[in-house]
């Protein structure tokens, strides 16, 4: 079987038990999102850098996360776990300032990403990134890869 053998089943095995646990959770807190960004916030344009190099100009309410603009503007970003922190299939690049400037990755953050292929300085998961003025004008690249350990080449639709 292997290690990528042993990790991809705990990985299912986990990830099953843990998302049917928090989908609740992480369904409220979209609608929260969507219902600030609802309100009247502010529309924040960016770039997403895809995987073939090119640019895509992106606007997407001030509030909401990364993972939330890139489906909501049909940028090809997995997020598996429906943002419930228990996968890195959202995994992201930002520039330097950006990085910098956020808020910083918590430690189940950092061991997501430790399964994340393609991995940089800047690396973070973008249902854990909130679009906010830190972001206006700026790229946030897609990683070359991403590796879903549930079931490599499927892509969930958002709820």
């Amino acid at each position: 079987v292997g290690v990528r053998g042993v990790l991809r089943a705990a990985t299912a095995v986990r990830g099953a038990t843990f998302a049917g646990v928090v989908r609740g959770a992480a369904t409220a807190t979209r609608a929260l999102r969507a219902a600030a960004a609802a309100d009247g916030a502010k529309l924040i344009e960016f770039n997403f850098k895809l995987r073939d190099g090119s640019l895509k100009a992106v606007s997407a309410p001030e509030g909401t996360n990364l993972l939330e603009a890139a489906h909501a503007n049909e940028v090809d970003l997995e997020g598996a776990c429906e943002a419930s922190l228990a996968c890195s299939t959202c995994h992201v690049i930002l520039p330097d300032d950006v990085f910098n400037s956020v808020e910083e990755a918590t430690e189940k953050e950092e061991d997501l990403l430790d399964l994340a292929p393609c991995l940089t300085d800047t690396s973070r998961l973008a249902c854990q990134v909130i679009i906010d003025e830190r972001i206006r004008g700026k790229v946030v690249e897609l990683p070359k890869m991403t590796l879903n350990f549930y079931v490599d080449g499927h892509v969930p639709t958002p709820h």
